[in-house]
């Protein structure tokens, strides 16, 4: 936003915190003259694994009957986390094809409310390629695409849709519910800690896990790609060294995470973390066999 020369007043948190709500009361409420244009937030942060509370931002906004346009970042939370853009007033929303929609990387993915549709009316950001202009136009006239469509994206994406809604959306957004709690399950039973601060934080889509000061984490993501072929996320800027990362989102089932905690368990075990075999595997195990549902189509 700097760089298109937006004025950003940029919130800093602790990494590992959520957004503060009583700080984005105060700025609001000392913005009488509503120059503040836009709330900004990342839904769910997957450096730290931290998920934060949208419907706790609009109910702020509406409080302090503040007009500000709610701008979302879902890139790691639209399809598989719980996401309200009606309900929550949202009125710009982005995902991408490479997360929860689990499809190759290539496809940007806006939805735009009217009131954001209005606002861009009278807006002087610089704006080419991705002007929603050109593209409201092109839908008007029957071709969907002012430019050369991906179109094997596409046909990539309705598969992915036709999944998500054989499922139901509600049993995806249940599913990541109990791998995201498997997983931390397994952390805590490895005697590790979660980056993430306070639970009403935690993500159901990625965890960011807190290695012992004397580990670097970064050696941990090098051997599980070297010996076990297992690809676990870095730790980013802050947190590069501290934390390793393990993902738990798109089409994932309870199994499939059950091989990658027994991954790392065995990365822990090699890099000399004292960790018991199993024990991770097994707590993680033990609540999913308790909160796993029967497939309803193969019932």
């Amino acid at each position: 936003m700097q760089r298109l020369n937006f004025d950003v007043d940029v919130v800093d948190v602790d990494w590992g915190a959520g957004v503060d709500l009583s700080v984005l009361r105060e700025k609001l409420l000392a913005d009488p003259y509503h120059q503040i244009k836009a709330v900004c937030v990342v839904h769910n942060e997957t450096a730290t694994g931290v998920t934060n509370d949208l419907s706790g931002i609009r109910n702020v906004l509406d409080r302090c009957r503040h007009p500000a346009l709610f701008l979302v970042d879902g890139v790691s939370s639209i399809g598989a986390l719980d996401f309200r853009m009606d309900e929550w007033g949202v009125d710009v929303a982005l995902t991408g094809s490479q997360k929860a929609l689990s499809l190759p990387t290539g496809l940007g993915i806006i939805c735009a409310g009217p009131k954001a549709l209005e606002a861009s009316k009278t807006a002087k950001s610089l704006r080419v390629f991705f002007d929603w202009n050109d593209y409201l136009k092109f839908y008007k006239m029957g071709t969907y695409w002012p430019y050369t469509p991906s179109s094997q994206l596409l046909y990539g994406l309705r598969a992915s849709m036709d999944m998500i809604f054989e499922e139901g959306l509600d049993n995806v957004i249940a599913r990541h519910q109990r791998c995201g709690h498997a997983t931390r399950l397994a952390v805590e039973a490895w005697g590790l800690k979660n980056c993430t601060q306070k639970p009403e934080w935690f993500s159901d889509t990625v965890t960011a896990v807190l290695v012992p000061s004397h580990m670097d984490s970064s050696q941990v993501v090098k051997h599980a790609w070297k010996k076990y072929n297992l690809s676990l996320g870095l730790g980013l800027n802050k947190v590069a060294g501290k934390v390793f990362r393990i993902g738990h989102l798109g089409h994932l089932n309870e199994l499939q995470l059950l091989g990658a905690l027994a991954g790392v368990e065995m990365v822990l075990k090699d890099l000399g973390y004292p960790i018991q075999l199993g024990s991770g595997v097994g707590a993680a195990s033990a609540y999913l066999m308790q909160s796993t549902p029967l497939i309803k189509s193969r019932l």
